[in-house]
Protein backbone atom coordinates (compact mmCIF):
# COMPACT_ATOMS: atom_id res chain seq x y z
CA UNK A 1 0.00 0.00 0.00
CA UNK A 2 1.33 3.55 -0.78
CA UNK A 3 2.26 6.00 1.76
CA UNK A 4 0.86 9.09 1.06
CA UNK A 5 2.49 12.39 2.44
CA UNK A 6 3.02 16.26 2.42
CA UNK A 7 6.45 16.87 1.52
CA UNK A 8 8.30 20.55 1.63
CA UNK A 9 9.37 19.37 -2.37
CA UNK A 10 5.10 18.74 -3.20
CA UNK A 11 4.36 22.19 -1.24
CA UNK A 12 7.30 23.87 -3.43
CA UNK A 13 6.06 23.19 -6.83
CA UNK A 14 2.57 24.49 -6.25
CA UNK A 15 1.35 27.89 -7.38
CA UNK A 16 0.54 30.72 -5.95
CA UNK A 17 -3.08 29.71 -5.92
CA UNK A 18 -2.75 25.99 -5.36
CA UNK A 19 -0.69 27.24 -2.26
CA UNK A 20 -3.44 29.59 -0.82
CA UNK A 21 -5.74 27.39 -1.10
CA UNK A 22 -4.33 24.01 0.08
CA UNK A 23 -1.81 25.65 2.65
CA UNK A 24 -4.00 28.64 3.80
CA UNK A 25 -7.25 26.83 3.23
CA UNK A 26 -8.18 29.18 0.69
CA UNK A 27 -10.87 29.25 -1.75
CA UNK A 28 -10.56 29.88 -5.58
CA UNK A 29 -13.07 32.17 -7.31
CA UNK A 30 -16.40 30.16 -8.04
CA UNK A 31 -16.48 29.53 -11.83
CA UNK A 32 -13.09 29.28 -12.32
CA UNK A 33 -11.19 26.04 -11.48
CA UNK A 34 -9.72 23.74 -14.28
CA UNK A 35 -11.78 21.07 -13.08
CA UNK A 36 -15.20 22.48 -12.82
CA UNK A 37 -16.33 21.11 -16.65
CA UNK A 38 -14.40 17.92 -16.63
CA UNK A 39 -16.32 14.92 -17.69
CA UNK A 40 -13.35 12.62 -18.48
CA UNK A 41 -13.03 9.45 -16.81
CA UNK A 42 -10.45 9.17 -13.86
CA UNK A 43 -9.26 9.98 -10.58
CA UNK A 44 -8.87 13.32 -8.47
CA UNK A 45 -5.98 13.14 -6.50
CA UNK A 46 -4.92 15.39 -3.86
CA UNK A 47 -2.41 17.86 -5.32
CA UNK A 48 0.48 17.84 -2.49
CA UNK A 49 0.36 13.92 -1.38
CA UNK A 50 -1.45 12.13 -4.08
CA UNK A 51 -3.85 10.08 -1.61
CA UNK A 52 -6.93 9.06 -4.03
CA UNK A 53 -9.29 11.43 -3.14
CA UNK A 54 -12.86 11.19 -5.53
CA UNK A 55 -13.58 9.24 -8.49
CA UNK A 56 -14.90 10.71 -12.00
CA UNK A 57 -18.31 8.59 -11.39
CA UNK A 58 -19.28 10.19 -8.34
CA UNK A 59 -18.64 13.96 -10.19
CA UNK A 60 -21.89 15.95 -10.85
CA UNK A 61 -22.72 19.44 -12.04
CA UNK A 62 -24.42 21.12 -8.87
CA UNK A 63 -24.03 24.84 -10.91
CA UNK A 64 -22.38 25.81 -7.58
CA UNK A 65 -19.42 26.66 -8.90
CA UNK A 66 -16.84 24.11 -7.87
CA UNK A 67 -16.69 20.48 -8.56
CA UNK A 68 -18.90 18.72 -6.55
CA UNK A 69 -18.86 14.88 -5.88
CA UNK A 70 -20.95 12.62 -4.06
CA UNK A 71 -18.37 10.60 -2.13
CA UNK A 72 -15.05 10.15 -1.35
CA UNK A 73 -13.07 7.51 -3.43
CA UNK A 74 -11.83 6.51 -0.25
CA UNK A 75 -13.29 7.48 2.75
CA UNK A 76 -9.95 7.35 4.88
CA UNK A 77 -8.13 9.59 2.93
CA UNK A 78 -10.69 12.62 3.79
CA UNK A 79 -10.87 14.25 7.10
CA UNK A 80 -14.18 16.60 8.04
CA UNK A 81 -13.81 19.07 10.38
CA UNK A 82 -16.00 21.33 11.51
CA UNK A 83 -15.48 25.09 10.60
CA UNK A 84 -16.98 28.64 12.07
CA UNK A 85 -15.21 30.79 9.78
CA UNK A 86 -16.53 33.78 8.18
CA UNK A 87 -19.52 33.83 10.53
CA UNK A 88 -20.74 30.20 8.85
CA UNK A 89 -21.46 26.81 10.41
CA UNK A 90 -19.90 24.12 7.90
CA UNK A 91 -17.99 21.58 8.02
CA UNK A 92 -14.46 21.97 6.14
CA UNK A 93 -13.00 18.53 3.59
CA UNK A 94 -9.20 18.01 4.00
CA UNK A 95 -6.97 15.11 2.47
CA UNK A 96 -6.00 13.48 5.71
CA UNK A 97 -2.39 12.81 4.59
CA UNK A 98 -1.45 15.52 2.95
CA UNK A 99 -3.62 17.85 5.23
CA UNK A 100 -4.41 19.87 2.46
CA UNK A 101 -7.75 22.31 2.58
CA UNK A 102 -9.80 21.07 -0.11
CA UNK A 103 -13.20 22.34 0.20
CA UNK A 104 -16.55 21.64 2.09
CA UNK A 105 -19.38 19.37 2.11
CA UNK A 106 -23.39 20.22 2.61
CA UNK A 107 -25.95 17.88 2.77
CA UNK A 108 -27.88 19.14 -0.07
CA UNK A 109 -26.58 16.62 -3.08
CA UNK A 110 -28.09 14.38 -5.35
CA UNK A 111 -30.96 12.79 -2.75
CA UNK A 112 -30.54 8.80 -4.89
CA UNK A 113 -26.68 9.18 -4.38
CA UNK A 114 -26.76 9.53 -0.50
CA UNK A 115 -27.69 13.02 -0.14
CA UNK A 116 -23.95 14.67 0.23
CA UNK A 117 -22.38 17.55 -2.04
CA UNK A 118 -18.66 17.42 -1.89
CA UNK A 119 -17.58 20.66 -3.07
CA UNK A 120 -13.92 20.81 -3.61
CA UNK A 121 -11.48 23.35 -5.25
CA UNK A 122 -9.67 22.39 -8.40
CA UNK A 123 -6.56 24.07 -7.08
CA UNK A 124 -6.40 21.36 -4.74
CA UNK A 125 -6.56 18.17 -6.86
CA UNK A 126 -5.01 16.67 -10.00
CA UNK A 127 -6.79 14.22 -12.22
CA UNK A 128 -5.08 11.41 -13.16
CA UNK A 129 -7.43 10.16 -16.52
CA UNK A 130 -8.54 6.18 -16.40
CA UNK A 131 -5.76 5.41 -18.94
CA UNK A 132 -3.02 6.48 -16.50
CA UNK A 133 -4.08 5.25 -13.36
CA UNK A 134 -2.86 1.95 -13.66
CA UNK A 135 0.93 3.49 -14.35
CA UNK A 136 0.86 6.25 -11.57
CA UNK A 137 -0.38 3.78 -8.74
CA UNK A 138 -3.78 3.71 -8.75
CA UNK A 139 -5.00 0.14 -10.62
CA UNK A 140 -6.95 -0.53 -7.08
CA UNK A 141 -9.59 2.19 -7.93
CA UNK A 142 -9.90 0.68 -12.20
CA UNK A 143 -12.99 -0.19 -10.49
CA UNK A 144 -14.39 2.86 -9.69
CA UNK A 145 -14.00 4.60 -12.47
CA UNK A 146 -16.28 4.29 -15.85
CA UNK A 147 -15.42 3.38 -19.16
CA UNK A 148 -15.80 6.45 -21.65
CA UNK A 149 -16.27 5.12 -24.77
Amino acid sequence: MTAYTKTDEAIAKLTPEQFHVTQQSGTERPGTGEYLNTKAAGIYVDIVSGEPLFASADKFDSHCGWPSFTKPIEPANVAELHDHSHGMARIEVRSAAGDSHLGHVFPDGPRDRGGLRYCINSASLRFVPRADMEAEGYADYLDQVEEVG
